[in-house]
């Protein structure tokens, strides 16, 4: 491991002032950051320790509920807040990591995880991600865990959060400071796909701290389902999950919300399943439509053509759980 400064902070402006430095990390539960520092694959010059900093409250706010960025992922699972107003994210929170992982890792934290692709955690094989312009192996490589979604030639890794999807799904909003103020984004816009520059991950600026997570007001807390296919029922990530969230009316669907993960560089929001699902009957025709349409421009590679049935099948199934109701 490279050597590194180290600075803990007790305040967001501190951390922010500290981070205006080129090579700067924020560290907090370390989940991912010191992996990736062991490998070689982060080498920051200085790491700022913002676990004092007072962020992890978890509380209702006039339209929804506030995450700080530094709730641990077990105390936001397992909040009555987030059990009984969004179980889609608990759901999601507890099928990711180990129990050990998520005591530690950060709301913040999780939103910034980098990729699980052997290529990238190699860095004997050339990846875009870790070094622009060497070229992507897993194109040509043993891709079965790659994207078949919102892929480019330069990158086909796929974003490795099970939170994520769900934040996806109920459209909420992070909020960021930084030595230009605070400001807001909404979730679809917080991580990029990876186009030409696959190396930047998302939309914040240098220096920037996220400080939490706003979740809106939902009407899906009766009617919601995260479902995660994975190669062993524990500690795996994801080879295709489904995030989906349905508010019923009479027989018919009133609002619909669907992202999936797994098969994209992030999680991946499907507007026309959404679209064919409002107004429809809740069975599994409509949600046969939802599938098709959101694969319908999915690009398989040689070894995760599999992905594309698998994903079409795991929108129907999440779907038809979420209509029977949430245990909350």
């Amino acid at each position: 491991m490279k050597p590194f400064a180290y600075l803990r902070v007790n305040e967001p402006s501190t951390a922010i002032q500290a981070a205006t430095r080129d090579q700067t990390k924020f560290i907090a539960g370390g989940t991912n950051l010191l992996d990736l520092m062991q490998e070689g694959i982060e080498q920051p010059d200085r790491l700022v320790d913002i676990t004092r900093i007072k962020l992890s409250q978890i509380e209702p706010i006039t339209n929804g509920v506030r995450i700080g960025a530094l709730a641990k992922n077990s105390d936001t699972a397992n909040h009555p807040l987030i059990r009984t107003r969004y179980p889609l994210l608990s759901q999601a929170l507890l099928a990711g990591a180990s129990p050990q992982l998520r005591n530690m890792a950060s709301v913040g934290g999780n939103l910034l995880q980098r990729t699980r692709c052997y290529y990238f955690t190699n860095t004997t094989m050339p990846c875009n991600k870790r070094q622009p312009g060497s070229g992507c192996a897993a194109i040509e490589g043993y891709n079965r865990i790659h994207a078949i979604l919102g892929t480019s030639d330069n990158c086909i890794a796929t974003h490795p959060s099970d939170m994520c999807v769900a934040l996806a799904a109920l459209e909420a909003v992070v909020r960021v400071s930084g030595a230009n103020g605070d400001r807001t984004i909404p979730f679809s816009e917080f991580h990029r796909l990876p186009g030409d520059t696959p190396q930047i991950e998302t939309a914040l600026q240098p220096g920037e701290l996220i400080t939490a997570v706003d979740l809106p007001n939902s009407p899906f807390a009766e009617r919601s389902h995260y479902l995660k296919v994975r190669d062993r029922t524990s500690y795996a990530f994801a080879i295709v999950s489904v995030a989906s969230a349905l508010e019923i009316n009479n027989g018919t669907i009133r609002t619909a919300r669907m992202a999936l993960g797994g098969v994209a560089h992030k999680p991946w929001r499907s507007i026309e399943a959404e679209k064919l699902l409002v107004g429809a009957k809740p069975n599994e025709q409509t949600f046969q439509a939802a599938a098709e349409a959101t694969l319908r421009g999915a690009k398989a590679y040689k070894d995760n053509a599999f992905k594309v049935e698998l994903a079409k099948r795991s929108i129907v199934r999440s779907l038809t759980i979420a209509t029977a109701g949430t245990a909350v």
